[in-house]
């Protein structure tokens, strides 16, 4: 890996630019295997995947912007895809402040987003993936989410998914001494859990498919609860009021058979893919919902949250120009180490030849001789560095990749042919080159 000196490509479809069965259509079989092919592309020098119930994203760094995109296509990320959105460098990086701080979200300001990108940043840590540019990158994503949610009140009673499905489940029954059935003993299921116990249910069953799991979501709800298997699941829909689902299985966990003679019951479902097949909702007294059903009851808590969110644009925005300006004295650094690199050679070159002149004069050089001429020539390298090492800083800093390769060619050409300024981070198509 070239460290500093590759660019970001990204591509992402979420709940803002696709509809739930496109979302389902973009989504990996796992986030892991995604992450996989992806570094499997011999052009890809680093990768991540961010995959949750209403995102797909993936980012992959190379030498090029085309490269990049050619990759994240040939993994399975599709530009073309409905709902799909392709991102460049800056695009990538600005994104991905924007989601860990909670504005890309559907409960706007949700802290779950932050616990997923850690979950991905090590998924991808452990594949290999993750080098100089994106542990760059993720970790200040992650920094500014934090400081969104201490500094701000973007999450100021804030609702997650699972907390919204039990609101938008008050608006269709009263949940006064109900049954509920949650299905899936994930963070969103444990938390759609604990709003039901809040809610006044009666009862709250979890269902999962390890029961030690389901007991321990048992236990933290503050309301009578008991647990089941997933396939009691099925046989538990007649006693539920109201049923939330929220596992990570394949397929359908709960299909229109199940809701057969339940009586009156809603379902919501925020699974991706879908627990609940469609085709219940059919099923006489029995309403399902789905993601999309959802956006009424967060558009509220948006609203509330938009003094806040502002707040959290302007901390974007500071600290996206840090990010860049990091990034760029990074690849001012990379440039300059080979620019003082080659100058050290040379210097080591000449300091020999002239000791061995001396020798060949005087037939003996001491060694207080050989320092005077060695700190004589590291003077040299230092001074005539000094200027261009802060002009190569300052054109970084304007972007300016042409200054840095006439500086560099001066002090040797040879170093044309492998120059991180061709790699410099811009978003415009350079020429197509082969993966």
């Amino acid at each position: 890996m070239n460290g500093n000196t590759g660019v970001v490509s990204g591509l992402r479809v979420s709940h803002e630019t696709a509809s739930l069965a496109e979302l389902e259509a973009a989504s990996a079989d796992s986030a892991e295997d995604a992450l996989d092919a992806l570094l499997d592309r011999p052009a890809v020098e680093e990768a991540f995947v961010l995959q949750t119930c209403h995102r797909v994203e993936a980012y992959a760094v190379t030498q090029d912007p085309a490269s990049g995109r050619r990759a994240l296509a040939a993994a399975g990320f599709d530009p073309a895809a409905a709902g799909a959105v392709s991102m460049g460098h800056e695009e990538s990086l600005r994104h991905l402040l924007r989601v860990a701080a909670g504005l890309e979200s559907l409960v706007v300001g949700e802290d779950q987003i932050l616990g997923q990108i850690r979950d991905a940043y090590d998924a991808a840590q452990d594949a290999g993936g993750i080098d100089r540019v994106l542990r760059q990158a993720v970790t200040k994503a992650i920094h500014v989410g934090e400081r969104a949610r201490t500094e701000t009140a973007i999450n100021e009673g804030a609702t997650s998914l699972g907390t919204a499905a039990v609101r938008l489940a008050e608006r269709r029954t009263e949940l006064d001494d109900a049954t509920a059935l949650v299905v899936g003993a994930g963070e969103m299921g444990a938390l759609a859990a604990k709003a039901f116990a809040s809610a006044g249910v009666a009862e709250v069953v979890v269902a999962n498919r390890t029961r030690e799991r389901a007991d321990r979501v048992a236990e933290s709800v503050d309301a009578p609860a008991e647990t089941a298997t997933l396939d009691d699941a099925r046989d538990r829909t007649g006693d539920a009021d109201v049923v939330v689902a929220a596992t990570s299985s394949p397929g359908y966990v709960l299909d229109s058979a199940s809701f057969a003679g339940a009586g009156e019951t809603v379902v919501v479902d925020l699974a991706k893919p879908r627990d609940v097949e469609p085709e219940a909702g059919e099923v006489a007294e029995v309403s399902v919902h789905d993601l999309d059903a959802l956006e009424a009851v967060t558009e509220a808590t948006r609203e509330r949250r938009e003094d806040a969110a502002r707040e959290v644009e302007s901390m974007i925005a500071e600290e996206f120009e840090h990010l860049l300006a990091q990034y760029k004295r990074k690849r001012a650094d990379e440039v300059i180490a080979r620019m003082y690199e080659s100058a050290e050679g040379l210097k080591n070159r000449e300091v020999a030849t002239a000791l061995r002149r001396l020798e060949a004069e005087t037939g003996e050089v001491c060694e207080a001789e050989r320092e005077v001429v060695e700190s004589m020539a590291d003077a040299l390298v230092s001074q005539l560095l000094a200027a261009p090492t802060k002009s190569l800083r300052d054109a970084a800093a304007e972007d300016d990749w042409s200054t840095i390769a006439t500086a560099l060619q001066l002090f040797n050409p040879e170093f044309e042919d492998g120059m991180p300024f061709d790699a410099a981070p811009s978003d415009a198509t350079p020429a197509e080159s082969e993966d």
